[in-house]
C-alpha cells in the first residue's frame, strides 16, 4: 500500500492558502495538493482543512478543552504560566501560541520519525474513543505525544484542529470547488453529493475514489438543512410570496434531523451533529412508525399543549440534570415539518404540498406531531397568524411556498420567517475582555449592567453588533478607563452606555443582577446617556415578568 503523506505538506499548503486573499488562488493551491493524494489521505487532510478532527455527524469529539491544551504546551515546551499568558496576549490564537512555544520546546520523541495524515487521522481517532474515568489524563498524552513529534508549524494546525479556529479562509464552499478540481467534477455534481454525504473528508474520499455518481440521501448520513430568509415584516412576506402560502409557527427548540431504519432511530442537529441521547421520548415516538425516512422537524419543550422555555431545554443538552429529572421539567415534542427520505426514494425534489403528504403519512399513529399550518396570502392574515404564534408563546412565523423543493443547506427563497425582538435595555459596560482570532489585539467582549439604587448589577455580556472600527475605538476607549487589568481581562469606569436588543430574559446566577438577557446583541453606543440615564434591575424583573414563558436557570 502507498506510503501516508507527510503532514507537514498539508500545513505549508494551509500556510500558503492563508497568506492570499484571492479565492481562485486558494482553491487552485488546495486542489493541487488533493489531486496527488491517495483517498484514505484526501479525507484526513480535507477534514483538517476545513478545521475538524471527526466526521460530522459522529457522536464521538475530540472534545480537548483550552485548559488541557494550556497544560500540554506548558509541559512539552517548558513555558510557564505567564510566558503561556504573555504569548496569548500578543497572538490571541492558541495555535500561534503553540507555534511559538514549540519551536523552544525542552521535550523530544525518542525517535525522530515525520508524522503523517495517517498517524494523526489515528491520534484524532484515539482522542474521540477515549471516554470516562481518566479520559482527561489519556488525551493530554495523546495530544502531548501528538505535539513532541510535531513541527512548530504542524502543532499550530494541530491546535487549531482541536480548537476550532482554523482561520484559513477556507469556507466550506472553497473546500468543495477545491475538491471538485482535483477530482475533475463538475460543481452541480460536487454541490450534490458534498450536500448528501455531510461531510467533507467523505466527499474528498469518495472523490478521490471516482464514486461520487450514485451518492443518495439515506438514513444515519445526516445532510444539511433547509433555512428561511429573514424578513422584517408581514408585508414584506405577502409581497414576496404573491400568493396563498402555508404559515407555521416558529418553533423555540431544538432543530432535529430524524433518521428511521428498521427499529433503529438516530437524531442529528442542525450542526449535523448525533444527539439521539439527549431525547429518548422522540426516539420512542417514532420507533414504531412504518417504513424508513429522514424526517426535519423541532424538538420542543412542550407541555398541556403550550410551549415550554427553550432554557429547560438547553439544561438537558448540557448534561445539567439526568433525562428522568429533565424529563419532569421539560417534556419533549416532535414537530415534523418536512421529509426528505422515505422508504429508498429521496423525497426533496417534489414540492412542499406533495411532501407533507409522505410526511403526514410516517406521522400518524405516533406521539410525535405535524406542524400546524394555516393558508395565508394577505399581509392582514401573515400579521394574524404571527400575533396568533407570539400569544401561544412562539418565537414567530415560518412562511413556505407549496411549491417549493427541499434545498439542502440552502437559505431558499421559498421559506420566510418573521421574528420579533423584545423590548432594548440601556446598559454600562463594567467589565471587558480582548478577543481572539481576527479579534486578537482588539477588546470585543463587553459585559454590561443596570442600575439597582446606587449599585450596578450586571446582567449580561455582548459581543456582537458593533463594526471593526467601532471595536477599534472601544478598545482605545476602555484602555483609558480601566480600573484593574487582569491582563486578558479588565474592570473598567462604568461610563460607555450600549442599548441592546436581545430574545428574552431568564432568572440566572451567572450574574449578580439576579437575570440573563438570552442572545444580546449591541444595538448601538448611546454617547448621548451616561450612567444615570441606564435602565434598572426593576425594568428588568417587569420585563422578565411580563414574558409568556419564564424560566430560572438557578
Amino acid at each position: 500500500m502507498k506510503q501516508s503523506a507527510p503532514f507537514l505538506g498539508l500545513t505549508q499548503v494551509l500556510e500558503r492558502v492563508r497568506g492570499t486573499t484571492s479565492k481562485n488562488e486558494k482553491v487552485g493551491i488546495l486542489a493541487e495538493y488533493l489531486a496527488k493524494l491517495q483517498p484514505s489521505d484526501a479525507e484526513v487532510a480535507a477534514r483538517v482543512a476545513s478545521g475538524r478532527s471527526s466526521e460530522r455527524g459522529s457522536k464521538d469529539e475530540a472534545q480537548v478543552g483550552y485548559s488541557t491544551l494550556l497544560d500540554v504546551l506548558r509541559e512539552a515546551t517548558g513555558a510557564t504560566e505567564a510566558e503561556v499568558s504573555r504569548t496569548y496576549l500578543r497572538h490571541g490564537d492558541l495555535g500561534e501560541v503553540a507555534e511559538e512555544l514549540l519551536a523552544e520546546k525542552k521535550e523530544q520523541t525518542l525517535f525522530d520519525e515525520q508524522l503523517t495524515l495517517a498517524a494523526l487521522g489515528d491520534a484524532f481517532a484515539k482522542l474521540r474513543s477515549t471516554k470516562g474515568q481518566g479520559s482527561t489524563s489519556a488525551k493530554k498524552g495523546v495530544v502531548k505525544s501528538l505535539l513532541l513529534s510535531a513541527s512548530p508549524l504542524e502543532g499550530k494546525y494541530i491546535v487549531k484542529v482541536l480548537t476550532g479556529e482554523m482561520r484559513t479562509g477556507l469556507v466550506s464552499g472553497l473546500l468543495e470547488e477545491a475538491i471538485a478540481s482535483a477530482y475533475g467534477l463538475s460543481k452541480p455534481e460536487a454541490a450534490r453529493a458534498h450536500m448528501v454525504l455531510g461531510d467533507i473528508g467523505v466527499f474528498a474520499n469518495r472523490a478521490a475514489r471516482g464514486d461520487v455518481s450514485g451518492v443518495r440521501i439515506q438514513p444515519f448520513r445526516p445532510v444539511n438543512f433547509m433555512l428561511a430568509e429573514p424578513f422584517a415584516t408581514a408585508a414584506e412576506i405577502a409581497e414576496h410570496f404573491g400568493r396563498t402560502v402555508y404559515a407555521e409557527y416558529k418553533y423555540d427548540g431544538i432543530r432535529a434531523q430524524v433518521h428511521k431504519s428498521g427499529r433503529k432511530v438516530r437524531i442529528y442537529s442542525r450542526r449535523l451533529e448525533e444527539i439521539t441521547s439527549s431525547f429518548p421520548e422522540v426516539v420512542a415516538s417514532l420507533q414504531g412508525a412504518r417504513g424508513d425516512f429522514v424526517l426535519d422537524g423541532e424538538a420542543v419543550p412542550f407541555e398541556g399543549g403550550r410551549p415550554l422555555p427553550f432554557q429547560l431545554l438547553q439544561r438537558r443538552l448540557r448534561r445539567m440534570e439526568d433525562f428522568e429529572a429533565a424529563a419532569k421539567k421539560a417534556p419533549i415534542t416532535y414537530f415534523a415539518f418536512d421529509i426528505l427520505f422515505r422508504d429508498g426514494k429521496e423525497t426533496v425534489d417534489l414540492s412542499l404540498a406533495e411532501r407533507r403528504k409522505h410526511l403526514a403519512k410516517v406521522v400518524a399513529g405516533t406521539t410525535a406531531r405535524m406542524a400546524e399550518t394555516v393558508d395565508v396570502s394577505t399581509q392582514g392574515e401573515i400579521q394574524a397568524a404571527f400575533r396568533r404564534s407570539r400569544d401561544l408563546g412562539y418565537e414567530g412565523l415560518v412562511v413556505k411556498d407549496p411549491d417549493s423543493l427541499y434545498g439542502m443547506g440552502k437559505r431558499g427563497s421559498g421559506w420566510a420567517k418573521l421574528k420579533e425582538e423584545l423590548d432594548t435595555l440601556d446598559v454600562v459596560i463594567v467589565a471587558a475582555e480582548y478577543g481572539h482570532g481576527k479579534r486578537a489585539g482588539v477588546i470585543s467582549d463587553y459585559t454590561f449592567a443596570v442600575r439597582d439604587g446606587d449599585q450596578l448589577k450586571t446582567v449580561g455580556k455582548a459581543y456582537s453588533g458593533l463594526t471593526d472600527k467601532e471595536i477599534d475605538e472601544m478598545t482605545e476607549k476602555l484602555k483609558e478607563i480601566t480600573v484593574r487589568d487582569f491582563g486578558y481581562r479588565r474592570e473598567v469606569k462604568p461610563e460607555i452606555v450600549l442599548e441592546v436588543a436581545f430574545d428574552s430574559i431568564q432568572r440566572s446566577g451567572r450574574h449578580d443582577g439576579g437575570y440573563a438577557l438570552r442572545f444580546p446583541r449591541i444595538k448601538r453606543i448611546r454617547t448621548d446617556k451616561g450612567v444615570s440615564d441606564i435602565d434598572t434591575i426593576e425594568k428588568v424583573e417587569k420585563m422578565f415578568s411580563g414574558q409568556k414563558l419564564k424560566v430560572d436557570e438557578r
